[in-house]
């Protein structure tokens, strides 16, 4: 008898446990990731009465994959796009949530005597709440619809760009042992410089790549190249300092950006589900219940203070964001327990050896506790906001009901010179570090081939004609866009003043083109400063006045935007999302409205000059939507469909007239049911029958008797198809069929003889 390898019979002892802990926690209507914490326990060696996992190290290897594919998927799930929809609510919101309850996780660490990166470590766990468990608890309670519900989800997904960073900020300082601001700086700024050069490479080359293997990717490929993608960025991300779960998030949100979104997320689902259940499970067996009884007073406090904290500071955060007492207490509330970021903080800790063993039970415990209560929690935070709002002095509410109608407009006002700033920082960053990169990876591979196949000057000459050529492109990116702005130009326009702040941005920014011009001439020829600062000027001036580069420099922007926007350009093409151009029509008091031409609409079949809708309601017809395909700016020749789906634009009463009529003109009443009935009969065709010897086409049955003849027997009584150019012949019984009335007035109008069918 061949023997079974210790990790398959480990694995089936894992998906056994887990298998029967999620089908009980399904009937108890339980967050499944605690039925897998549950599952785990089982598998432990700290259950005496259940078989226990007997290779830890390999499990623990697994549960390492699955931490990397819950991020990747949770990449798939998020888009940078996000962050900038979320608005100042949940960023401010967010922001405060976390800082606080960090400082409140260190101070409970501090209190209980744990080491200083205990605590630490204990900040981050608590700081963030579980996007999966509020996702269910709205779902199990119908909330997801309440206007409240859209803040919480906003404040998680920047919970979780967030969670990304604090776990690249807690590597650094535990591998380090130094909490000095300056290796924070510097962590800080690695991970941003990594993560916009990452993100801006990876959106303009990875849709390209998929698009042009489109034809060779069915579902199978397009799999593994997703996880190959992953597991690359994956080795990337370790090689360049970063955790596999950071690279694992990273390239999941470069592919949130594809039209292939979709397919990698349900292709990738399962076998993330596989692996994350591994994760969770390991997670439970790292439950020790003497522990827990020994640190039971710790596991309350912390218990506490997530409940506390999260209420107390969530809501301290929506109120500053300016939100209404009501909605910050029902956030607040909603965001009070800890769950699968936890998990992962706690798990990376452990892999670092700077957390002490106690301190993962302890969080287990408080996550299972939190998650029981949050239904309760959510349904709390109404009458809790009541009971508040009752014994809070009016100067009080007066006061927030200022702040929050103030604090909304400030939010919501940007000025010329703040759009203007923004944008070329922003250009200026983004393309600064794309620079820097190409100029560092040449250094390091390209001119050292150069070096070693050709004469040290020529090699140099070539190589920094190759770096300055590269970096081209994005230099006079820098210094020429947004030159000719609407905001730019209007500054310039509107106030002499203006001319001179103008004047020295676009300095600025050809000082930094030069010095890159500068490093990559000084760090390859030795000559006198004066002379490669006068080379350094006159490759800078050429760049600019180049209508080569400048074509090459907006090609290079315009695919990664079209990249960046293929997959909204999509959703909006089949009718998934509104157009851009949909928001801009509010600020004018008109709405763009989805609307379904009913299936028995009269307005079927007509066209939309027929129609004249927009003298009759006011609306205009911008676009339709029929199946895949989508028709804009439809002429008046265009005929609706039924189920064709139109997008109109007008005014609120504008629409709901226009709604209403379409939908009175699918009515039908019981008179049309009546005169649609249908009917078949037989008559014979006898010497006096006027249909004798005439053909079906000759008969008009059709046509004047809007009659159908289905079929004609002959004496045989073989009933046979009919033949439109054969002649009827006597003793031929003609079967007719069609709407009762017309069948009647067929036979009444001919005086034949039928005989009821």
């Amino acid at each position: 008898m061949s023997q079974l390898p210790t990790l398959i019979a480990d694995l089936a002892l894992i998906l056994i446990c887990a298998g029967v802990m999620t089908l009980l926690f399904k009937k108890l209507k339980q967050p499944l990731v605690l039925g897998y914490v549950v599952a785990g326990f089982l598998a432990s060696p700290h259950m005496p009465y259940t078989p226990s996992v007997m290779d830890t190290a390999n499990i623990k290897t697994w549960a390492d994959i699955g931490v990397i594919f819950l991020l990747f998927a949770l990449g798939l799930e998020f888009s940078f796009k996000k962050i900038v929809k979320v608005g100042g609510s949940a960023i401010i919101a967010a922001c405060t949530i976390i800082f606080c309850m960090i400082l409140l996780g260190i101070g409970v660490g501090m209190g209980f005597g744990w080491h200083r990166m205990d605590s630490l470590f204990l900040g981050g766990m608590i700081a963030m709440s579980s996007t999966t468990i509020i996702y269910k608890a709205f779902d199990d309670l119908g909330l997801r619809k309440k206007q409240f519900t859209g803040l919480v989800l906003s404040i998680l997904i920047l919970e979780d760009i967030l969670a990304i960073v604090l776990m690249v900020m807690l590597s650094t300082m535990a591998v380090s042992h130094n909490f000095e601001g300056t290796e924070m700086l510097e962590s800080i700024g690695k991970l941003l410089f990594f993560l916009i050069l990452w993100f801006v490479v990876g959106i303009y080359l990875i849709p390209e790549f998929l698009k042009r293997c489109r034809k060779l990717m069915g579902e199978e490929t397009l799999l593994i190249v997703s996880l190959a993608l992953c597991f690359g960025m994956v080795v990337m991300a370790a090689h360049t300092g970063f955790s596999a779960a950071f690279g694992a998030f990273i390239m999941g949100s470069i592919l949130a950006e594809t039209i292939e979104a979709e397919s990698i997320d349900r292709l990738v689902k399962p076998v993330k589900d596989l692996f994350g259940a591994i994760f969770f499970v390991s997670v439970g067996m790292m439950v020790d219940p003497a522990m827990i009884v020994e640190y039971a007073v710790p596991i309350i406090v912390i218990t506490l203070a997530v409940i506390l904290g999260q209420s107390v500071f969530g809501t301290f955060g929506v109120i500053l964001s300016g939100k209404p007492l009501k909605t910050a207490m029902q956030c607040g509330f909603s965001l009070t327990q800890i769950g699968e970021f936890a998990f992962i903080i706690a798990s990376l800790g452990v892999s670092l050896h700077v957390t002490s063993d106690f301190l993962y039970p302890i969080v287990v415990a408080v996550s299972v506790i939190t998650t029981f209560l949050t239904p309760y929690m959510i349904r709390l935070a109404e009458p809790a906001s009541t009971f508040v709002d009752a014994h809070l002095p009016e100067s009080w509410k007066k006061m927030m009901m200022r702040y929050s109608s103030g604090s909304q407009t400030a939010l919501n006002h940007e000025n010329l010179w703040k759009k203007l700033i923004l944008a070329m920082v922003r250009i200026t960053v983004v393309y600064s570090i794309v620079s820097i990169s190409i100029v560092a990876l040449s250094f390091r591979f390209v001119v050292p081939f150069f070096k070693e196949n050709l004469p040290h000057f020529w090699a140099s000459l070539l190589g920094a004609v190759f770096i300055i050529l590269c970096i081209a492109p994005f230099l006079r990116a820098i210094m020429v866009k947004k030159n000719h702005s609407v905001e730019f130009m209007t500054l310039w326009h509107d106030n002499r003043a203006n001319r001179a702040p103008l004047l020295s941005t676009i300095v600025i920014r050809i000082m930094i083109a030069v010095l890159f011009v500068i490093f990559v001439i000084s760090g390859l020829f030795k000559a006198s400063i004066g002379l490669i600062i006068g080379v350094a000027v006159l490759v800078v001036l050429l760049m600019v006045w180049s209508r080569r580069l400048k074509k090459q420099s907006i090609l290079i922007e315009r695919r990664f935007f079209q990249n960046l926007r293929s997959r909204d350009v999509r959703a909006e093409y089949l009718g998934e999302k509104k157009p851009e151009y949909a928001g801009r029509l509010l600020s004018h008091d008109l709405h763009l409205a989805d609307m379904e031409i009913p299936g028995e609409s009269c307005w079927a079949g007509k066209t939309l000059m027929e129609l004249n809708l927009g003298k009759k309601f006011g609306v205009h017809v911008a676009s339709i939507l029929r199946g895949k395909r989508r028709i804009n700016i439809p002429g008046g020749s265009v005929r609706l469909f039924p189920m064709d789906k139109i997008q109109v634009i007008g005014t609120d009463e504008q629409l709901n007239v226009f709604n209403e009529a379409m939908q009175n003109g699918a009515k039908i009443d019981w008179e049309v049911y009546e005169k649609s009935e249908m009917a078949l009969k037989q008559f014979i065709i006898d010497s006096d029958s006027v249909f004798l010897g005439k053909t079906i086409r000759e008969s008009g049955i059709r046509d004047k008797y809007h009659c159908m003849i289905a079929g004609v027997e002959s004496e045989d009584g073989t009933l046979m198809v009919p033949d439109v150019n054969a002649p009827l012949e006597e003793g031929d019984v003609v079967w007719v069929v069609g709407e009762k009335e017309d069948v009647y007035q067929l036979v009444d109008q001919k005086n034949e003889k039928v005989q009821a069918g």
